[in-house]
């Protein structure tokens, strides 16, 4: 079998690089290991697919802290913008939500993926299901690559699109850093990002009992106590689990703890961000004065979620059956203190295989930005998550994969 392009990897950067390139009158074939394509993108943003932010270039590349600058040209060649209007261009109807975030109108993921898959049919991809074993490669140039059935794929053209390792049974087993180093490239660390949290300890014991618990509106913010500073800040809604923490502001954290090691940061959530202390002191001074002769414990339903009352109680010191009329000013102080500034440490990331994207990967330095083709390899192209590119949620990393994609797809040449 003989293409012009042979792109490795259905999902949202292959698809976008192979319809790209056939638009462009070569021959294309695109290999997909699963029965379907874009098997990920169905599952993302639970289930809605969050395809981009309506955002400009500099918001993306400010929003992408591994390697943003790298994808200047990607990004201004094939923007949030652009990526908004081929979508529409397509018939899929899109909405914007909170933080800029960009929906299908439908709320079906699905929807998105049959949209790409159709545009690689409209211009001619020849779709074939298969793995690749390994590359094929001569004279510093790329030939094609065999597949895991002893078939070959010729083509001058070759785009590695596999994804990275999160989400591993939707295909992405890291197939296209094998591709890399067998090319020559390096392959930066491997890590989760956007990610859940673990919590040990004492911490990890609250988590289990507040499992299921969503608090939502709440202010968190990171401090590396190596560092002995504040890493990030965000608003927003999170999770309590029986393994620590999660929810989308505690999967935007993650991806500031690069350096991570038991203890070393700590989540301190803010369960009243919209009150000062001292408006929160006077609201608890109005409902202890209104529970007088209650006990501590049983006053606090309407301040907090019923799970985490006993935790708060807790650790607030205070014995739950004293009553209100005996709690003083420092005890009072120090509950609102407690509630503004609720501390959990963290032990470590949840596995790689349930990150919602993979950091590190293939080095940009060995990629030229301006074309997302190899500087080793002739003809060899990257694009989406096996690049050591990635970016906060929001819908930045979808959009880095669309950029990436289009930008190899419109590169390439016979």
């Amino acid at each position: 079998m003989r293409f012009d392009v042979l792109v490795i990897g259905g999902g949202a950067a292959g698809m976008m690089a192979a319809g790209t390139a056939a638009e462009r009158g070569l021959s294309v074939c695109l290999l997909e290991k699963n029965a379907v394509l874009g098997k990920k993108i169905r599952i993302t943003g639970k289930g809605r697919c969050n395809i981009t932010n309506n955002c400009d270039v500099r918001t993306l590349i400010e929003s992408t802290p591994t390697n943003g600058r790298f994808l200047y040209s990607a990004s201004s060649q094939f923007s949030p913008h652009d990526t908004m209007r081929f979508f529409e261009s397509l018939g899929l109807p899109l909405k914007t939500e909170r933080g800029g975030r960009v929906f299908p109108v439908s709320d079906h993921a699905a929807d998105v993926a049959e949209k790409l898959a159709e545009f690689d049919h409209r211009n001619g991809v020849k779709i074939i299901t298969g793995s690749a074993e390994k590359l094929l490669l001569k004279n510093d140039a790329v030939q094609g690559a065999r597949l895991k059935n002893g078939d070959d794929i010729m083509a001058a053209n070759v785009a590695v699109c596999c994804g990275g390792m999160s989400y591993p049974l939707t295909g992405s087993t890291g197939d296209g850093y094998h591709f890399a180093r067998q090319a020559g490239h390096t392959v930066n660390r491997i890590r989760p990002s956007l990610v859940p949290l673990t919590v040990d300890g004492e911490d990890g014991k609250d988590c289990r009992s507040m499992m299921g618990l969503s608090l939502k509106n709440v202010s968190v913010k990171v401090v590396d106590s190596k560092k002995q500073k504040t890493i990030y800040e965000d608003f927003g809604e999170m999770l309590f689990t029986h393994f620590g923490l999660s929810g989308p502001v505690i999967l935007s954290a993650s991806s500031h703890m690069s350096e991570m090691s038991p203890s070393r940061y700590r989540i301190i959530i803010d369960m009243k961000p919209a009150l000062s202390y001292e408006k929160l002191d006077a609201r608890l001074l109005r409902d202890f004065g209104a529970n007088k002769n209650r006990d501590f414990s049983n006053s606090l339903s309407a301040l907090l979620p019923h799970k985490m009352i006993p935790v708060a109680v807790q650790r607030s010191g205070i014995p739950p059956e004293t009553k209100c009329n005996a709690i003083t000013r420092d005890m009072r102080q120090s509950f609102g203190t407690l509630l503004k500034s609720f501390q959990i440490t963290v032990s470590g990331f949840r596995p790689v295989s349930e990150a919602i994207i993979t950091s590190g990967g293939v080095a940009v330095d060995e990629i030229n930005p301006k074309t997302m083709e190899s500087k080793l390899i002739k003809g060899l192209y990257f694009a989406g998550e096996v690049i050591d590119a990635d970016a906060y949620t929001g819908g930045f990393n979808l959009q880095i994969a669309f950029s990436t994609g289009r930008l190899a797809g419109n590169s390439m040449k016979v």
